[in-house]
């Protein structure tokens, strides 16, 4: 089951290496939203999902719609993972309180409400403690105000976004697509080979372990997953902020003996700055991170420290489609990979990729590869996987919508 490595095609439709203008929304007169809904779903799974800091029972997924006054309408999806009751409190934020700011007037675009929102929450994130939710929650919004900007525009999203970069799309004979090279995420430290053998079975040609479950069985699963894959297949490995300073600097010597493609979040987040710096050195592997910053200040530090060599913001968990652009193309801009965080529903997923591809750069789209009947469910028609990359189409805006047979797993309905 050995395998190269594969390469991406990155030219723009006719064929050339020139980007395209990007249709906004102020062409056609502003976005005014006559109503916002927000549903709840939860979807029990057999497997449970387990990371160093938690185990997920069911896979929960906030969807919201928003419907303009003209019937247009457009999807977006909101973090929700944590704690158990998050999701519902994300959606009671958006019923209550950003919903109804952003049906009190027009917006010439999303990233003109997303500043309108951001700015209105403020105060509240401060008076409440929530800074994280309630960004959670701007951020669905904003996926969802982009999707059916697109929509309106005529053009999938990846093409509608103001691109600096060429998108990474071809002609392939039957309509104009993107190619998004795609890495197996959220391998579990029990049954860790089996489940890469299904998402190699699947199309996937790269993948990420989760570690932090003591360093002989991180290490047993890892030189496992050697020995199927070959050294040439990329496997990166995410400790979700697992170990304290010294830990990592071991672990990260230890596990360069399996050539990892990168060391995800060896650290809590909010660790000093000098132990990032002590960090950088001294592990042999690429560190990645940016799932838990928050916030346009909070990046740009983390890309002038250049311990990180792997960006990875998460679109529904701050800043959705309109904050993450300016971060994806910073990295870039500074020599990083842009390779955007995503563990959630089908709406987030497909909106991480659209990103990626409107961005350009060499960077992988994370697929979790555990059972999900919210991501193909929620993302109607599913895209493709071929030979490692995730195909998007050009239908408008995200492409895709909920299939209704998903309904069986709506808990709550809210509506403003």
């Amino acid at each position: 089951m050995k395998a190269g490595r594969w390469q991406s095609r990155i030219v723009a439709r006719d064929g050339t290496r020139e980007g395209r203008r990007s249709m906004t929304v102020e062409d056609d007169g502003g976005i005014r939203i006559a109503r916002v809904e927000v549903t709840v779903y939860r979807a029990p799974v057999e497997t449970p999902v387990v990371n160093a800091f938690g185990t997920m029972t069911d896979r929960p997924a906030v969807i919201v719609k928003v419907i303009d006054r003209d019937g247009a309408q457009g999807f977006g999806e909101a973090w929700s993972n944590f704690p158990t009751c998050g999701a519902e409190h994300r959606a009671r934020l958006i019923e209550t309180f950003l919903g109804p700011l952003l049906l009190e007037q027009a917006f010439r675009s999303p990233a003109h409400a997303y500043r309108h929102l951001s700015g209105r929450a403020h105060r509240l994130a401060l008076q409440a403690a929530e800074p994280g939710p309630l960004a959670q929650a701007i951020a669905g919004l904003d996926i969802a105000l982009s999707d059916l900007a697109a929509r309106r525009a005529g053009r999938p999203l990846w093409a509608w976004l103001p691109p600096e970069a060429p998108a990474r799309a071809a002609d392939d004979g039957s309509g104009t697509r993107a190619f998004m090279p795609a890495y197996a995420s959220g391998i579990n430290p029990g049954g860790a080979v089996e489940q890469a053998v299904g998402a190699w079975d699947a199309g996937f040609r790269a993948f990420k372990l989760k570690i932090g479950f003591g360093s002989e069985r991180d290490l047993a699963n890892l030189a496992a997953l050697r020995e199927m894959l070959g050294m040439e297949v990329p496997i990166a490995v995410d400790a979700n902020q697992a170990w304290d300073l010294d830990e990592a600097v071991r672990m990260s010597e230890a596990l360069a003996e399996h050539a990892p493609h990168w060391l995800e979040e060896p650290l809590a987040v909010d660790r000093p700055d000098e132990e990032w710096l002590r960090l950088t050195p001294a592990s042999p592997v690429p560190l990645a991170g940016g799932e838990n910053l928050r916030g346009r200040a909070a990046f740009d530090h983390a890309i002038r420290l250049g311990a990180l060599r792997v960006l990875q913001p998460d679109v529904a968990k701050w800043g959705g489609l309109s904050g993450c652009i300016g971060v994806a193309r910073a990295a870039l801009a500074a020599g990083r990979r842009y390779c955007p965080h995503y563990l959630g529903g089908g709406i987030g997923l497909l909106a991480s990729a659209h990103l990626l591809a409107a961005v350009g750069g060499d960077g992988m789209l994370e697929v979790d590869s555990n059972p999900n009947p919210l991501r193909e469910g929620l993302a109607a028609p599913f895209p493709t996987l071929q030979d490692g990359r995730f195909v998007l189409g050009d239908a408008p805006g995200l492409g895709v919508e909920p299939d209704p047979e998903v309904e069986r797993f709506a808990v709550l309905r809210l509506a403003v």
